[in-house]
């Protein structure tokens, strides 16, 4: 589980950073810093933990609760689809990152980064390899981002049916790679990536849908 240990070392106002979204195939990278200005109440210091390890119930239950604890500064951002196309998808995810930490009230004095490659912030920067299972901030983060961006999925699923974004949050399942070749691509794909590009190149070549 994680726990404040990189926040209280530090001791400054340190902000968790994280990102969800590198991998699917459809709609943007989103980003969340969080700062727990107050500390961390004891309620979720044996709750939060990484996004991936909890339940979808348990992750809403969790962004619910998040934004009312008191101190806290959350900070969210994202990359679109066409950012994601031209500046591929790791520099869009760092670009989410540093839109997410300029959106908190004030600047952090150390941002805790998940990962091993750090994003261009105009804050000091400590990254820290599978973060959101050592950091209470980076854990807060990664859910906050993580429910955030399959709501919007959620929402363009609405828009978009037959891709199954409210299931799958995008990600290149068989259902949805079998529905991309049907219906074609919509806006909202990225079409950098492998199977969405192979279904353009398909439609240029034979005129099946894009």
């Amino acid at each position: 589980m994680p726990d404040f240990s990189l926040e209280l070392e530090h001791g400054g106002r340190v902000a968790g950073v994280d990102e969800v979204g590198c991998g699917p195939l459809a709609g943007p990278v989103v980003a969340c810093a969080v700062v727990f200005g107050a500390g961390v109440p004891d309620d979720l210091t044996s709750t939060l933990d990484d996004s991936k390890a909890l339940t979808a119930r348990r992750r809403e239950i969790l962004a619910e609760r998040l934004p009312s604890v008191p101190g806290i500064e959350i900070g969210l951002a994202a990359a679109s689809v066409d950012e994601i196309l031209h500046l591929n998808i790791l520099r869009a995810a760092q670009l989410a990152m540093k839109r997410a930490v300029e959106r908190l009230p004030s600047p952090p004095t150390l941002a805790l980064v998940d990962g091993n490659r750090a994003p261009p912030l105009n804050v000091p920067v400590r990254t820290v390899v599978g973060g959101d299972a050592v950091s209470l901030s980076i854990a807060a983060a990664s859910i906050l981002a993580k429910v955030t961006r399959d709501r919007i999925m959620e929402r363009l699923d609405m828009r978009w049916p037959g891709y199954g974004w409210a299931r799958n949050a995008g990600y290149g399942t068989k259902a949805h790679r079998e529905a991309i070749a049907s219906q074609g691509c919509t806006p909202h794909h990225r079409r950098g990536f492998g199977t969405v590009r192979k279904q353009l190149a398909l439609t240029l070549t034979t005129g099946e849908p894009a």
